[in-house]
């Protein structure tokens, strides 16, 4: 059963490559969904998937790409998934 993983990062997550290491490693663990900017700095991300790898996503996720710095991560599991066909990167 698929099940919605919904984060918003906060810390030096911009500017980074937080967005495509998110991109790239959502698509190898195989979820659907998406990622993007906000315009307060954070980075904000909606993942589909089985638990297993969903997991996974936010454990990358507290920690980013090699230059961001993650102060804190919000997450939310969510039990509706939106149906998502891939995972985008979203201006």
């Amino acid at each position: 059963m698929s099940e919605r993983l919904h984060i918003v990062v906060q810390g030096r997550v911009q500017g980074v490559g937080y967005r495509y290491g998110a991109h790239a490693r959502a698509v190898e663990l195989g979820l659907r969904g998406w990622v993007r900017n906000l315009p307060d700095g954070r980075v904000e991300g909606d993942f589909e998937g089985d638990r297993a790898p969903l997991t996974e996503m936010l454990a990358w996720c507290r920690k980013g790409p090699r230059f961001a710095r993650v102060d804190a991560v919000e997450a939310m599991w969510l039990q509706d998934p939106e149906g998502y066909e891939r995972f985008d990167i979203r201006p």
